[in-house]
């Protein structure tokens, strides 16, 4: 059976303007001043996605639902925001060096577009088991690809190596305070056109999305007095971000088990303070549901979204955030699947 982490009267997520944990000091008020700098760098290359409403989702859910679509962003995911905020915050020498990362797929293709509109050499090391058409997709944007074993040891070993030897810079896919800056642009979008928003559920993997809307909505809520709550949705079968929330320690992840290929990551060093202190709950759905609510997607708003993606409308659809007559925003992260390998197929 999945489960709901709620944090009670819902008054978890808003601490005072500054918080400090061992191994990652982090100041909320400082952290939402860079994702307002990272808007404004990145904004001539990347989408402002549409915000979709559907009134056959609204009545099935019993509250007013608002998709913020980064499938339809460039590269087909949120990952394109952090990816040219870290790439354009490099300077002249360290851009020249190129940019190093390890990467399932959403972020590789991310970096290899920022660094193309860079001009500067994007090194990608990706499971073999990555997603064929995520390999074909960074490729094409000028990635210049190593495949590697699919464990975590393997990635790194790999990213170490052609970090030693091109001298580029490391750009993780989401424990980097650039990359969450970035990440948290889409929830500023969604709360500028939408400022009354009560809720907003994103998709939580290694945290990025999660951490700067969370940041974000915190302080949208200190400025207007008006709280806006953070729900992260995961799968069932790669729960770390649960396990961590519910302990206040940060879990590892055990042999994740999900079609949702982009959340298989463990919460980062930086990532996981920011949501303790500032996401209200965790929700976990299973495999079963994830997938029903992408093919409710599918049919219903006319989209493109792949199973991560999903996950917060799965999340919402079962009941396991609190969203009965709220309005709320619901982070689509992305839109890149194969469509030869469809999973109703």
């Amino acid at each position: 059976m999945s489960e709901t982490l709620v944090s009670g009267d819902e008054n978890q997520g808003q601490p005072s303007s500054c918080r400090s944990t061992a191994g990652a000091d982090w100041d909320a008020a400082a952290m939402y001043r860079q994702v307002l700098a990272a808007a404004s760098r990145i904004q001539p290359y990347i989408y402002r996605t549409p915000v979709l409403t559907s009134r056959v989702l609204n009545e099935l859910t019993g509250a007013a639902l608002f998709f913020k679509c980064e499938n339809l962003q460039k590269t087909g995911s949120f990952k394109a925001r952090g990816a040219h905020n870290a790439v354009f915050l490099l300077d002249d020498d360290a851009a020249r060096r190129g940019v190093v990362t390890h990467s399932s797929g959403n972020h590789a293709a991310a970096l290899a577009l920022a660094a193309a509109n860079r001009g500067i050499t994007a090194q990608i090391v990706m499971p073999r088991n990555a997603p064929q058409t995520k390999i074909d997709s960074t490729r094409r944007l000028g990635g210049q690809v190593t495949l590697c074993e699919p464990t975590s040891a393997a990635r790194e070993a790999a990213a170490n190596t052609l970090l030693q030897t091109t001298g580029g810079t490391l750009v993780h896919p989401f424990d980097n305070w650039d990359i969450i800056a970035g990440q948290g642009t889409a929830a500023l979008e969604l709360l500028d056109e939408l400022p009354d928003v009560d809720v907003i559920v994103s998709p939580v993997g290694g945290g990025g999305l999660l951490s700067g809307t969370s940041l974000v909505a915190h302080a949208h809520s200190q400025a207007t007095g008006r709280a806006c709550h953070v729900y992260g949705a995961e799968p069932q079968g790669a729960d770390d971000a649960y396990r961590s929330f519910t302990t206040s320690i940060r879990q590892p992840m055990h042999e994740p088990r999900t079609i949702a290929d982009g959340l298989r990551t463990a919460l980062g060093e930086r990532t996981f303070p920011v949501i303790r202190e500032l996401a209200t709950g965790i929700g976990t759905v299973s495999d079963d549901e994830i997938l029903r609510a992408t093919r409710l997607l599918w049919e219903v708003l006319k989209i493109v979204v792949e199973p991560s993606g999903a996950v917060p409308f799965a999340a919402v659809l079962e009941g396991r955030v609190p969203i009965t007559g709220r309005r709320v925003g619901i982070i689509i992260s992305g839109g890149n699947i194969d469509l030869d390998k469809l999973p109703w197929s």
